[in-house]
């Protein structure tokens, strides 16, 4: 018996690297999982693979619409919410400030915003109703971004800096129907982009060259994580028996990044 047998869980950006592996290690912990992504294909492939027990919403995690139908179509299929798990979110290429045009400014942090923070807080205000019949939880995917400067640019990092406050503040509010908490992977081998005609350099993470190389150097561990290095920790905030008194807390699973080299090197 896993996990998470006979719970249910709603991931947004359910398509992309870790996003599917969360879905997937899900459903193999014994959740029926609904997937919100905006890729048809992708959704279609995820559907073929693990057949019914996911449902599958295709939308814009920036839409309130979008959301509110993510939330009732996991409702109508599976009959509850026990889980909501805000994982979409797009890079900016290490793009600096004095490298964004100022007439550029303004239209690029809403868009990079109103995805990686505004979507997380239309997808917690829509699950809020849900998850407090099941006294369930909220996990939302940051980053080492979220506490360090560098691995990314001005936005990337702004936006996840300020992920740590909301997840603070939603589970100082919602207690204690409702636990509240994140995980903050490192560099993973994953193809997520960038934000659309911000940099002409963009490119997909791991398509960048000597980019796996360059991460496994700069933690102790000395490696890159793939996607499912860190489904375990989003199975173990979502399970009651677990964490049930885990909220406001955030889990870093990075290589290490606090300590940065092996040996003090």
């Amino acid at each position: 018996m896993g996990w998470l047998e006979g719970q249910v869980a709603l991931v947004t950006g359910g398509t992309g690297g870790i996003g599917s592996a969360i879905v997937r290690r899900y459903v193999q912990e014994g959740a029926r999982v609904g997937v919100m992504a905006r890729n048809r294909e992708q959704l279609d492939a995820l559907q073929a693979e693990l057949g019914d027990a996911v449902v599958l919403i295709q939308g814009d995690v920036s839409s309130l619409a979008d959301n509110q139908r993510a939330v009732a179509q996991t409702l109508e299929t599976f009959g509850k919410l026990d889980t909501f798990v805000g994982n979409a979110a797009v890079f900016d290429y290490f793009t600096r400030l004095d490298r964004i045009a100022p007439e550029e400014l303004e239209q690029a942090f809403q868009r990079l915003f109103a995805i990686n923070v505004q979507g997380y807080l239309l997808g917690a205000r829509c699950a809020t109703d849900a998850l407090r019949e099941t006294r369930g939880s909220m996990i939302f995917t940051l980053s080492n971004s979220a506490f360090y400067a560098g691995g990314g640019g001005i936005l990337y990092v702004t936006a996840k800096h300020a992920l740590v406050g909301m997840i603070r503040q939603l589970a100082y509010e919602l207690a204690p129907d409702i636990r509240v908490n994140g995980v903050a992977p490192g560099a993973t081998n994953t193809p997520m982009k960038s934000l659309e005609g911000l940099n002409k350099r963009s490119q997909p993470l791991n398509a960048i060259p000597g980019f796996e190389e360059a991460a496994a150097r700069a933690v102790p561990l000395q490696r890159i994580a793939e996607p499912e290095d860190h489904t375990g920790h989003y199975v173990l905030l979502a399970s009651r028996k677990d964490s049930s008194l885990t909220t406001a807390h955030i889990i870093h699973s990075d290589g290490g990044w606090e300590i940065r080299s092996a040996g003090g090197r």
